[in-house]
């Protein structure tokens, strides 16, 4: 009887937690999972220059590139028509022009920033507007079109 009330409570957790996955190779896994990586390394970028992280040079270089690499990757994730589960409201595409000039905005952010970490060597105060930008273009973006 312990067994069986074991065994059930154990199919019912995992098929509970089944229900709020996301298939990783839809459109919306594959965007969150590179806005997650977008998110990690901007915090790395931003814990080293806020004294969070220790401030190696070589990793921000390679971080602020990884991290421009990664910023022109979700909008090909965005299909025509808005999915179930997306936290992405509406108006990302009723107002896709709008979308895709934030989007620009980000890439155009994550490109300064890759090229003040290319003047060696690096100098936390060179780096804070640049850093301070990009996060500005990803909250832009949050604010108009992301259901929190």
């Amino acid at each position: 009887m312990i067994a069986r009330t074991l065994l059930l409570l154990t199919l019912c957790g995992l098929t509970l937690t089944a229900c709020d996955r996301v298939d990783p190779n839809s459109p919306l896994g594959q965007r969150k999972a590179l806005f997650k990586q977008m998110l990690n390394t901007s915090e790395d970028l931003g814990g080293m220059l806020r004294g969070r992280i220790g401030f190696d040079e070589q990793r921000f270089a390679e971080g602020a590139v990884k991290l421009d690499q990664l910023s022109r990757q979700p909008w090909q994730h965005f299909p025509q028509v808005r999915e179930e589960n997306s936290s992405a409201r509406d108006e990302v595409w009723q107002r896709q022009e709008r979308f895709d000039q934030l989007a620009r905005d980000l890439e155009a952010s994550t490109a300064a920033l890759v090229a003040a970490s290319a003047q060696t060597p690096l100098k936390t105060a060179a780096l804070a507007a640049p850093v301070d930008r990009v996060e500005k273009a990803c909250k832009a973006c949050h604010e108009e079109f992301r259901v929190y």
